[in-house]
């Protein structure tokens, strides 16, 4: 039997992501990667790997996993969502917290409806062979991750540390902390002159929900219309992740990791580098509100977001002993201490 990570429930949409695959929009290749590349990153420091190493993508709802091999370290990054540990030794492991689980165990990860996703870091990585320099999963053309699509029950993903150190576990001290209700920070587009002046108003001054038509390409959000003074078919030109484009019907998209690499529809703004996470997180039903800054602010508030990730990763600390009878071993060992019996008898 292969030896790894068993899926015994997929959750809705689990997928192997990584930081994404660049150098290729050139070929028509999308990016890619996690749609919170924050969460991911903390998720593999708290198991020693290299921050942009892939973990399992788990939109709406958790899988269940079964471990195969001799033992395994793994995180949860996300926010509202903890790692369930089922059977005789149950225990509840909050997210930014790292657990060992040895052969045989099983866990379940669960979403409370906070955020649209979460990441599954297992140390030392997946064993699977890279499509174009990266693991992550692009679903619509069946590439990368595991057989280029979403894990089902019964899949069995290889990982390469089949034995992991018994060392101290750690966690992040103090949590991080995410306000669903922050604005998203945007740049106006190139297009930004295509749209009348109370269309640019609206854009900024009156909000927007993520409509059920979402998915990992982009979402539709809806609110005010957005009206063209301008023809809204353009000439197809680049497309960067977090480009919002408004086509005839005046309800903007924003477009996520797997967008398509080139577009025909005005684009009115773009998402900021350092907010695509939050923007990742939401949820259909969310409500978005848009803030416009300069270029030169976005770069800034990039470099300030980098050291506060960095600050974040310092606080890594060992997770204080919790005492749990492990009964798998109580079962087998001789609780009796220091009865003997006599050999008269």
């Amino acid at each position: 039997m292969t030896e790894g990570l068993k899926i015994l429930s997929p959750g809705v949409h689990t997928t192997v992501q990584d930081f994404g695959r660049f150098g290729y929009q050139g070929l028509g290749v999308p990016v890619s990667g996690a749609l919170d590349t924050e969460s991911l990153r903390l998720a593999n420091g708290l198991v020693g790997n290299p921050s942009d190493m892939a973990g399992l993508e788990i939109l709406h709802h958790g899988p269940e996993l079964e471990v195969l091999v001799d033992s395994i370290r793994i995180a949860v990054g996300g926010f509202g969502v903890s790692l369930n540990v089922l059977g005789d030794d149950a225990a509840n492991v909050p997210a930014w917290q790292s657990i060992r689980l040895s052969k045989g165990q099983t866990f379940r990860i669960t979403l409370d409806g906070t955020v649209l996703c979460c990441y599954l870091a297992v140390e030392g990585g997946f064993d699977l062979e890279p499509c174009l320099g990266s693991l992550s999963t692009y679903t619509r053309a069946g590439f990368g991750g595991y057989h280029g699509r979403i894990l089902k029950a019964g899949d069995i993903l290889p990982i390469k540390v089949t034995d992991v150190e018994d060392r101290d576990d750690l966690r992040l001290s103090p949590a991080p902390q995410y306000s669903p209700k922050a604005p998203i920070r945007v740049t106006w587009g190139l297009q930004q002159d295509y749209f009348t002046n109370e269309s640019l108003k609206r854009f900024v001054s009156e909000p927007f929900t993520i409509h059920t038509d979402a998915d990992r390409m982009g979402c539709r959000i809806f609110g005010p219309s957005l009206e063209h003074k301008k023809d809204y078919d353009i000439v197809s030109d680049g497309i960067a992740t977090g480009a919002i484009q408004v086509p005839g019907n005046g309800h903007p998209i924003i477009l996520l990791s797997d967008h398509q690499t080139t577009g025909g529809y005005p684009k009115i703004a773009t998402v900021i580098s350092a907010d695509l996470p939050g923007l990742g997180r939401r949820k259909p039903g969310n409500e978005i509100r848009f803030a416009v800054i300069e270029v030169e602010q976005a770069e800034d508030i990039r470099r300030d977001r980098e050291a506060s990730l960095q600050k974040i990763e310092k606080s890594m600390e060992p997770v204080p002993n919790s005492p749990r009878i492990d009964l798998r071993q109580l079962y087998e060992s001789n609780i009796i201490s220091g009865v003997v019996m006599d050999e008269e008898d």
